[in-house]
């Protein structure tokens, strides 16, 4: 499983041209609306180290916008960009069509099935 992410991923980033992580913390934006960087980084199960550098990237592309909480400084609130929303939809349509390129020629039973084991396995590894 580990060698097929490992081949998979360096494909995944070319062909959408942004990392699976990075892709992950800009689709909860999406979903979120205006999240604090603490919580994004709970959702997402990412560093927090690794976050603020994910963010501060992003900032700097336009894609999202930090702001302090003006009544409690620890917490930064973090939202998309018009900019970002539009890129995030591209991405995942490009996500999509990465995966459609790695179960071509599967049929719908198979990739069902394949489905299936796949949340058994996550299942069983979440309840280790």
């Amino acid at each position: 499983m580990f060698e097929l992410t490992k081949r998979a991923m360096p494909k995944f980033e070319r062909c959408t041209g942004i990392s699976q992580s990075r892709l992950e913390i800009l689709r909860e934006l999406f979903v979120s609306e205006e999240i604090t960087q603490r919580e994004l980084q709970k959702k997402v199960n990412i560093d927090h180290a690794a976050v603020t550098r994910h963010l501060k990237q992003l900032e700097e592309s336009g894609m999202v916008i930090r702001r302090k909480n003006p009544d409690d400084n620890r917490f930064t609130y973090v939202q998309l960009t018009d900019e970002g929303k539009q890129r995030v939809a591209a991405y995942c349509e490009e996500k999509q069509r990465f995966i459609s390129s790695v179960l071509n020629d599967f049929s719908e039973e198979e990739k069902s099935a394949l489905l299936d084991l796949l949340t058994r396995l996550q299942k069983n590894i979440e309840e280790m």
